[in-house]
């Protein structure tokens, strides 16, 4: 699903590129109000529960990112061309982490799957017109750009969950906790370092109420679940 929302918004933008870049804000302002309240919520408390340690592993899922965005900031300083293939290529590097956080949270529960799944698909339409945009700006050719954001956003999203999934099923109770921690650090920094200040800069008339639905769809399904 995660593949196929990416590649919808490649061809959105490819086929009708003013309205996918009007809506952009409000698809990103929903996914960083679910992958805001999917971590603190209930993938950070629940991987508490299984071990101490994973308030320092979130810490290290959000430092990760972090760091990667960082260097990935550093090497894009270059002529056009540099610019959007490096790009792509740091997009490229967060979808396949994208893959491994699908993998953790439905290895801990469904319903946590569920929230951070919905976030994280509805913010793939986002990733896939960026992908695509970044590409054109680096002077690649229209079609080649739509291709090669496919190839790039899209299909690593997948692939970082089936391999993830032989390893993460194989981890125990603490070991999970950890992972499940490094993945909250790793939410968080998307939705809150990541996704805001993108939509800030690009603010709409209604994109708080966006944020907005995206925090109380994720609080509805939690309360829903435990009442």
């Amino acid at each position: 699903m995660a593949a196929v929302v990416n590649g919808a918004g490649i061809f959105a933008v490819f086929a009708h590129r003013e309205w996918a870049e009007r809506s952009i804000t409000y698809f990103m302002c929903f996914a960083a109000g679910v992958l805001l309240t999917t971590p603190l919520v209930l993938a950070l408390p629940n991987a508490l529960g299984r071990t101490p340690n994973a308030g320092l592993s979130a810490l290290g899922g959000f430092l990760f990112m972090y760091g990667s965005n960082q260097l990935i900031k550093y090497r894009t300083h270059e002529e056009t061309l540099a610019f959007g293939v490096t790009a792509a290529e740091g997009i490229g590097i967060h979808s396949l982490v994208d893959g491994v956080v699908y993998t953790v949270t439905f290895s801990i529960s469904v319903l946590t799957g569920i929230l951070a799944g919905t976030g994280l698909v509805v913010h793939e339409f986002a990733e896939g017109v960026i992908t695509y945009l970044v590409l054109l700006k680096g002077d690649v050719a229209e079609r080649t750009a739509a291709v090669s954001a496919f190839f790039v956003a899209a299909l690593t999203t997948p692939i970082g969950a089936f391999v993830a999934y032989p390893l993460v099923s194989r981890l125990g109770g603490q070991d999970l906790g950890l992972l499940l921690g490094f993945v909250a650090g790793v939410l968080l920094y998307v939705s809150a370092a990541h996704l805001l200040p993108e939509a800030r800069e690009h603010e709409s008339e209604h994109s708080m109420l966006a944020f907005g639905a995206g925090i109380l769809l994720a609080l509805f399904i939690v309360f829903a679940r435990t009442a």
